[in-house]
């Protein structure tokens, strides 16, 4: 397992890319829809192959009959770091090794991009998100290698969630901190040419 990227949800898609851009001090670039969940998105790359989605109900998409992902039916209020993602090179296995509620292994595609991705039932994050999102990349080069490299490097991600020490048993990631706290939250830490970035 390995931190593919970090996902702002927001309400709006604009809405959600004019506050990254000021909070980051980057411009974020147009990224694609999901028909099959009714969502589309922005994209900015960042170091060591990750890269950052901004992502929301897209409002002319086709009605949906299915819950949306990344929670996004029930999302409320202004756009915040909300999910992230981790990349493995067996879906299925890693979800068999993964908590319950960790999703069913879903066929997604845009444009070039084929990937399978670990999706609940009811289209809520992994714990609350506190476990990451899994996927699969089925693509040569997916985001993180095709994006142009911003010089913003994630230097610290803190996931605070009531079960901070079950979660950190089951995810040892070297960027990755877990916290104990009532409610869950994340939160990014950053570096780059205009100095320390926080993102939440």
């Amino acid at each position: 397992m390995k931190l593919d990227h970090l996902a702002v949800c927001a309400g709006h898609l604009g809405e959600g890319v004019a506050w990254a851009e000021e909070v980051l001090d980057q411009r974020i670039a147009p990224g694609g829809r999901h028909p099959r969940y009714g969502t589309h998105n922005a994209l900015l790359g960042l170091s060591e192959g990750l890269y950052l989605e901004v992502i929301a109900i897209d409002p002319e998409a086709e009605p949906q009959d299915r819950p949306r992902w990344f929670d996004l039916d029930r999302f409320t209020g202004p756009p915040r770091l909300a999910n992230w993602i981790c990349r493995v090179s067996d879906l299925d296995a890693a979800l068999a090794d993964a908590p319950e509620g960790a999703g069913r292994a879903v066929d997604m595609e845009r444009g070039d991009l084929r990937w399978r991705i670990a999706v609940p039932e009811d289209g809520g994050l992994p714990m609350q998100g506190g476990y990451p999102t899994l996927i699969e990349w089925q693509s040569p080069v997916p985001p993180g290698r095709s994006l142009p490299a911003t010089g913003l490097r994630l230097t610290r991600l803190d996931i605070h969630h009531p079960e901070a020490r079950a979660l950190a048993r089951l995810v040892d990631l070297p960027q990755v901190r877990f916290h104990r706290a009532r409610t869950p939250r994340l939160a990014a830490q950053f570096d780059g040419p205009g100095g320390a970035r926080r993102l939440e």
